[in-house]
């Protein structure tokens, strides 16, 4: 019984410190990387994947409306946690430093993983459907293939602005450009 209670705790405080952990994090990842050129082109490989990921799938996802399971939600339940894996781990590429690598995997395991089961929780309440939708799609790591029958629906710009999801391609161009500036300024 008090390990079900911390959980329950712990999934509301991950809740609310995943965004200034965020911030706290990016700190410490200016002062400890260490990136040169060849680093940043070869983030790219999971940099751009990710945020392409993360706007295709904000353009499916109608927040507590109803059930989404088209376009990416088709291959994973959680396409935005996966592409926010894929950036973060790409800023770990350019960086160069296994202590970033180690902290995003700290960061993941301790406050969004907790965050994942929690919404996990909400949708199962939510929406009746879940629990078949959670037997035939995978939690995190995509299934590659065709999607599930039905998963086919339309992307749509109107959703993409509503989530704003242009500002994680704002924040990789910023993040970019201090790395840039460090490689000259702090070599």
């Amino acid at each position: 019984m008090r390990r079900e209670t911390f959980n329950r705790r712990w999934k509301k405080i991950s809740r609310r410190i995943r965004v200034p952990l965020g911030f706290l994090s990016v700190i410490f990842y200016f002062w400890l990387a260490r990136p040169s050129f060849r680093s940043l082109l070869l983030s790219l490989v999971l940099v751009v994947p990710g945020i392409f990921l993360r706007s295709y799938a904000s353009g499916h996802v109608t927040k507590n409306v109803q059930l989404t399971t088209t376009g990416p939600y088709g291959h994973t339940r959680n396409p935005l946690y996966f592409g926010s894996i894929l950036i973060a781990f790409g800023f770990a590429v350019a960086a160069r430093s296994p202590w970033i690598a180690l902290i995003f995997l700290a960061l993941f395991l301790i406050v969004y993983w907790p965050v994942i089961l929690a919404e996990e929780e909400h949708l199962r309440g939510q929406f009746p459907a879940y629990e078949a939708y959670a037997t035939r799609v995978p939690r995190l790591i995509p299934r590659l293939g065709r999607p599930q029958a039905g998963a086919d629906g339309k992307f749509s710009f109107e959703l993409y602005r509503k989530h704003r999801e242009y500002n994680s391609i704002l924040g990789a161009l910023c993040m970019y450009l201090v790395l840039v500036a460090r490689i000259f300024l702090w070599r």
